[in-house]
């Protein structure tokens, strides 16, 4: 079993940055790919970027290429998303979660959640 807790949402104005962090506890996070997702109000959960179990590869949603980075430090256990040049329909819940595969932009793939943190831009 793997414990996931994100942190790092808050209120930004549109055009700044934001890190997202997902600390993880449990069983080995370097066994897994790790990916990033938000819901908005209303919307159904939309896949934002994955990374590879060693970080090597990564990938990212067209609405985010270029203004967000996925990254992960096996060492601490933690995955980030740094999100900059950020705009008003950034707005969100952003979960983290992990994947057996190698990398995935399904959802259905992902076999551990963690309890989303809000991020709000304001424009």
């Amino acid at each position: 079993q793997v414990q996931l807790v994100e942190s790092g949402g808050g209120l930004v104005q549109a055009g700044g940055p934001l890190r997202l962090s997902c600390a993880a506890s449990g069983r080995a996070f370097s066994s897994y790919a790790m990916g990033w997702f938000r819901q908005a109000s209303g919307k159904e959960r939309e896949f934002v970027a994955t990374i590879s179990r060693t970080g090597r590869n990564t990938y990212q949603a067209d609405a985010v290429k270029g203004r967000f980075t996925i990254s992960r430090d096996n060492v601490k256990n933690t995955g980030y998303l740094q999100m900059n040049n950020l705009k008003p329909e950034d707005t969100a819940v952003y979960y983290c979660a992990l994947s057996p595969l190698v990398t995935s932009e399904r959802n259905t793939e992902y076999i551990y959640w963690g309890q989303g943190t809000q991020v709000t831009v304001s424009s």
